[in-house]
């Protein structure tokens, strides 16, 4: 399979690495580098944040309307759209994600753009009964300026999204560093940004690994910081904002509670926990991971897991009959390796899964047979830390109290699952566990309109909704004298 070149955006042209440097995109289904990407330098990020702050303060975008803006976003929705089928591709190739999966979410990101026109052309702002006479005081938003959005390589378009289209809807400039790992579906994106019009310097790219999304995130030019991934990073990220007081959203990791009460549909429950823990082979930070079941239906419950679990088909990403694919890269996967022997030192019970397959078609890919641990307590490793990959952990509890009590003993709080027939269980639910999106009855469903963002070290702010044009924006209060007349403030009676 012969490698493609690709090139960096930075302020509407195409370029290599400043010092010619370049990294591999290795296909984790076969092992194949089948692309290469310039890794940037210092040097190449400084450029991409000074052609932002450019055209944030000049140009075109400084003085684009809200039509303006909505009329592109819509533009660059239809393109997606056009090129959802290569772009899901692409990112199949990338991390080993199933396609049946990423060609539905692809081709749903053009609803993330006509949700973001809308917005643009939406008022934000507000007039104020102030109380002082003869003065109308009134409220304005306004772009932050120029924004790092730093992505992921899980859900790397999706993900993009989630930040790009809020920060263009609200007029800001973007310097985008995708991960390592997934470089070549944002680049193909980017092409599309720029076919739909969107002025040069609106938009940018920079590919790299740490040492880039380091430097983007440091550089004093960068007005807010729009990053998901891990916990660790992201409160170094935020350590890093909080030098120079600039934005933060951070979208980080969870240990996510999927919570099974007796009443529940338990076939029902048993897909859904299925699908919120390994759908994406477990690479999401809001998988269902520790599975919290009553005592009464625990052994019924776990039997049916384990069952199901043992029938998933591993194989091709890119064969629509596959139901899971790879880990993304040799790090991940050695990383869900370890935690597996983690599990099973601190006393765990594997039940299913565990290690490689023994499929020889399948030993070139990064497989992980799907896992289910039993008999695990909610202060084992394996129960508190993110494993970020397809392995699942099954708790007892004894009643509504006792979940509730577990649920919310972790450092996390992305999302929580509760499957029950009570209604008033249901809402009492909700309100109870500290998570930032609860799902009653399914698991693991977004949405352009919804809000999503985490509690606790799950990460600060939200994205999608009204909630996230918020988030890049600055508010400004205006008081303007309707009648007045100033004393003079030394002798109020002259």
């Amino acid at each position: 399979m012969s490698t493609e070149n690709y090139e960096m955006l930075i302020d509407g042209k195409w370029r290599v690495a400043s010092d010619g440097a370049t990294f591999p995109s290795v296909n984790p289904f076969d092992g194949q580098e089948w692309a290469h990407v310039p890794a940037a330098t210092v040097q190449d990020v400084d450029d991409a944040v000074t052609a932002a702050r450019r055209a944030f303060d000049e140009g075109p975008w400084a003085q684009s309307t809200p039509l303006r803006r909505a009329a592109l976003l819509r533009k660059f929705g239809d393109l997606i759209k056009e090129n959802a089928d290569e772009l899901a591709r692409i990112q199949v190739l990338e991390n080993g994600k199933l396609i049946r999966e990423v060609a539905g979410q692809t081709a749903a990101l053009a609803n993330h753009c006509y949700f973001f026109a809308g917005v643009a052309e939406a008022p934000v702002g507000e007039t104020l009964a102030s109380s002082v006479p003869n003065m109308q005081v009134f409220t304005v938003r306004e772009p932050i300026g120029v924004v790092a959005a730093i992505t992921p390589w899980n859900s790397p378009l999706a993900l993009l999204l989630w930040k790009l289209c809020p920060a263009l809807a609200a007029g800001n400039t973007v310097v985008v560093k995708p991960s390592e790992i997934t470089p070549v579906s944002t680049l193909v994106l980017a092409r599309l940004i720029q076919e739909a019009g969107f002025p040069d310097g609106v938009v940018n790219v920079v590919t790299g690994a740490g040492e880039a999304g380091a430097a983007l995130a440091g550089h004093r030019g960068v007005d807010k910081i729009a990053f998901t991934g891990s916990t660790a990073v992201g409160k170094k990220i935020a350590v890093t904002a909080a030098e120079r007081l600039a934005r933060v959203s951070l979208e980080l990791g969870g240990k996510s509670p999927n919570i099974v009460f007796p009443d529940a549909d338990l076939d029902n429950a048993v897909n859904g926990v299925v699908a919120g823990i390994f759908a994406a082979t477990g690479q999401t930070c809001m998988a269902g991971s520790r599975v919290l079941v009553h005592e009464d239906v625990h052994d019924e419950f776990a039997a049916a897991l384990i069952e199901r679990t043992e029938r998933i088909k591993l194989g091709d990403p890119l064969d629509p009959d596959t139901e899971m694919g790879t880990v993304a890269c040799q790090a991940q996967y050695d990383k869900v390796l370890h935690y597996i022997e983690v599990a099973k030192a601190d006393g765990a019970h594997l039940a299913a899964g565990g290690g490689r397959p023994e499929d020889p078609a399948l030993s070139k890919g990064l497989f992980v047979r799907p896992t289910v641990f039993t008999g695990v307590a909610n202060d084992m490793r394996i129960a508190r830390e993110e494993v970020f990959g397809p392995v699942a952990v099954v708790i007892k509890f004894r009643d509504e109290d006792d979940a509730v009590r577990i649920a919310n003993d972790t450092a996390f709080g992305l999302a929580a699952g509760v499957w029950t027939r009570d209604v008033a269980r249901a809402h009492r639910m909700v309100r109870r566990l500290r998570a930032g999106s609860v799902w009653v009855n399914n698991y693991r469903k977004t949405n352009y309109v919804a809000p999503f963002g985490g509690f606790k070290e799950s990460g600060i702010g939200r994205e999608n909704g009204f909630h996230a044009i918020e988030e890049y924006t600055e508010v400004k209060t205006a008081w303007i004298d309707t009648g007045n007349r100033i004393a003079d403030p030394f002798n109020p009676r002259a």
